[in-house]
C-alpha cells in the first residue's frame, strides 16, 4: 500500500520511491519507544506528591509537606525522593552506551525488543516494591528500558524514512512521549484516592512495554543495519518493500557506499572524536540535547504536580492542573508533525525558545512577587495565570526543542559514526535529565524564582546558537548531509579537507 511518492528538497539526486504502509507502521510502531519514556516522565511526578506514597516511603517528606510553617519552595527538597526521579536516568546513560554498540552489532530491531524487556521488568518490579531498595531496582530496569530506546527509535525511524517525510514521522517518537505523559497524568488523578494507587500508577508502565515488545516482532530491520552488516540481499528486500518499487538501486549504491566506509572503521568512538569532519555533527547534536534539557521543561513534566501544590493548589487540582498541561503539550507536537517538514527545523527552534524564555520571565516574575516563603498564595487568579503561561511554554517547547532536539541528531551523522554520536546525544539527555531531576527540589528551595529567570536566559542562549550555528537540515538524504550541508556552512566548513 503506497501512501505518497518519495522525493527529495534540499537538492542531490531524487530517490525513487513512495511512502508506504510498511514505512509508517514500522515508524509508528518503534515510537512506542516513546510512550514508554513519556509514561515514565509523567508518572514520576504525580506519584511522588501522593500521599499514600510518600507515607509508604517518605514518610518524613509527608511530615514536611503538611507543616503549615514549612518553607513553600523546599516541602520537597529531599535527596532520596529525587534519587527515585533521577535514577532511572542514571542507568540510562550506561544502557545507551551498551546500546550503540548492539545496534551496529546485531542491529536496531533486537535493540528495540530488548527495551521492552527491559522496560516490562522494571515496571513488574515498582508494582511489587516492599521497600526503598525494590523501588529503585526498578527504576534502575526502567533506566535500561530507556536508554535502549532512546539510543535506537530516533535512528531507526531516519533510516527507513524517506527524506520528504522524515521529520513528520520521527516526531512521531516525540508524538508518543506526550501522549505518555498524557496518559500517565489521567493514572495519577484516577488513582491518587485509591489505597496504594501509586501501584497502579508505577505498575501501567507495563502496558507501553507490552505494546513495544508484540510490535517488535512485525517491524522490519533497517535496509542500513543490514547492509552494514553483510546482508545485501535482505537490505534488498526490505527497501523494496518500504520503499514500494522493484527499481531500489540508486539507494542500495548510496547505502552500500557508505556501509563500505562504515566497516573500514573499527573504533566509531575514536573516529568520532578524532576526525575533523566529525566534530561538527557531534558538537551541534550533544549541545541540542543540553539545550533541550535546560530549556526547563522536566521542571514542568516532573514536578508539574508538586509545582502546583506549592502554589498552595490541592492534590487533586495539581493533577488536574497537569492533565491540561499534558493535553497541551500533545496537541502541539501534533502541530510540529505536520508542519516541520515544511517550515524547516530552524524556524521552530528559535521560535520555541522565544515562546519559552518570555513565558518562564513571566512566571519567575509572578512567584517572586506572590509566593512567598511561608503560606498559599492569596490571590486565587494566580494559581489560574501560571497554569496558562505553562501551557503556553509547553506549546512552545513540543513544537520545537522537544521533538527536534531528538530528530535532528538522528539525521546529521554518517553511518560509519551514527550510533556513537548519537549516543553521545543521548547520553547528555540523560546526564542532563538526571541532574534536573536529582538537583531541581533542591534548586527551587534555595533560589526559589530565580530558577525560572536562570532557564529564561538558557533560552535566549539556544535560540542564538540555533540561527548562527545549526544548518537547515530538512528535506537532505541523510548520506548526504556533510555535503550539502556541513561543507557549505559558514563556521563549520573548516572543518572539513578541500579537495
Amino acid at each position: 500500500m503506497a501512501v505518497g511518492v518519495m522525493d527529495i528538497e534540499g537538492g542531490g539526486a531524487s530517490l525513487p520511491g513512495k511512502t508506504t504502509f510498511q514505512v509508517v507502521m514500522c515508524s509508528i510502531i518503534a515510537a512506542v519507544g516513546g510512550l514508554m519514556f513519556g509514561y515514565d516522565i509523567g508518572i514520576s511526578g504525580g506519584v511522588t506528591s501522593m500521599d499514600t506514597f510518600l507515607l509508604d516511603f517518605f514518610p518524613h517528606v509527608y511530615e514536611k509537606k503538611h507543616r503549615v510553617h514549612e518553607n513553600n519552595y523546599c516541602k520537597f527538597d529531599d535527596q532520596l525522593l529525587q534519587l527515585f526521579t533521577s535514577s532511572l536516568y542514571l542507568a540510562g546513560i550506561f544502557a545507551s552506551f551498551a546500546a550503540s554498540f548492539l545496534c551496529r552489532r546485531f542491529g536496531r530491531k533486537p535493540v528495540i525488543m530488548s527495551a521492552s524487556i527491559f522496560f516490562l521488568l522494571g515496571a513488574i518490579l515498582n508494582y511489587f516494591a516492599r521497600d526503598l531498595g525494590m523501588l529503585i531496582g526498578g527504576r534502575i530496569l526502567l533506566g535500561f528500558g530507556i536508554g535502549f530506546g532512546n539510543q535506537t527509535v530516533p535512528l531507526f525511524i531516519s533510516e527507513i524514512a524517506p527524506p520528504r517525510i522524515r521529520g513528520g514521522l520521527n516526531i512521531a517518537f516525540q508524538l508518543l512521549i506526550t501522549i505518555g505523559i498524557l496518559a500517565a497524568s489521567f493514572v495519577n488523578y484516577l488513582t491518587s484516592t485509591m489505597k496504594n494507587g501509586w501501584r497502579y500508577s508505577l505498575g501501567g508502565a507495563a502496558v507501553p512495554a507490552l505494546i513495544l515488545l508484540i510490535g517488535s516482532f512485525f517491524i522490519h530491520e533497517t535496509p542500513a543495519s543490514l547492509i552494514e552488516r553483510g546482508k545485501d540481499e535482505e537490505g534488498k528486500k526490505v527497501l523494496r518493500k518500504i520503499r514500494g518499487i522493484d527499481n531500489i538501486e540508486l539507494e542500495f549504491n548510496e547505502i552500500k557506499r557508505a556501509t563500505e566506509i562504515s566497516n573500514k572503521v573499527k573504533t566509531p568512538f575514536k573516529e568520532l572524536f578524532t576526525k575533523s569532519e566529525n566534530r561538527p555533527p557531534l558538537v551541534c547534536g550533544t549541545l541540542l540535547q543540553f539545550f533541550q534539557q535546560f530549556t526547563g521543561i522536566n521542571v514542568v513534566m516532573f514536578y508539574a504536580p508538586v509545582l502546583f501544590q506549592t502554589m498552595g493548589s490541592g492534590n487533586n487540582a495539581s493533577l488536574v492542573s497537569t492533565v491540561v498541561t499534558n493535553g497541551v503539550n500533545a496537541l502541539a507536537t501534533v502541530f510540529a508533525v505536520i508542519m516541520v517538514d515544511r517550515l524547516g527545523r530552524k524556524f521552530f527552534l528559535v521560535e520555541g525558545a522565544t515562546q519559552m524564555m518570555a513565558t518562564q520571565i513571566t512566571i519567575g516574575a509572578l512567584l517572586l512577587k506572590y509566593l512567598h516563603l511561608v503560606g498559599p498564595i492569596t490571590s486565587h487568579a494566580v494559581p489560574l495565570i501560571v497554569l496558562i503561561l505553562i501551557c503556553i511554554y509547553v506549546s512552545g517547547f513540543a513544537w520545537s526543542w522537544g521533538p527536534l532536539g531528538w530528530l535532528i541528531p538522528s539525521e546529521i551523522y554518517q553511518l560509519e559514526v551514527r550510533t556513537s554520536g548519537y549516543f553521545c546525544a543521548v547520553a547528555m539527555n540523560m546526564v542532563c535529565t538526571f541532574v534536573i531531576g536529582q538537583f531541581f527540589l533542591s534548586a527551587l528551595c534555595r533560589f526559589r524564582s530565580g530558577l525560572f529567570f536562570f532557564f529564561a536566559v538558557m533560552n535566549v542562549i539556544m535560540g542564538l546558537f540555533a540561527i548562527f550555528f545549526l544548518p537547515e537540515t530538512r528535506g537532505v538524504p541523510i548520506e548526504d548531509m556533510a555535503e550539502q550541508r556541513w561543507k557549505k556552512h559558514w563556521h563549520w566548513k573548516k572543518y572539513f579537507k578541500q579537495n
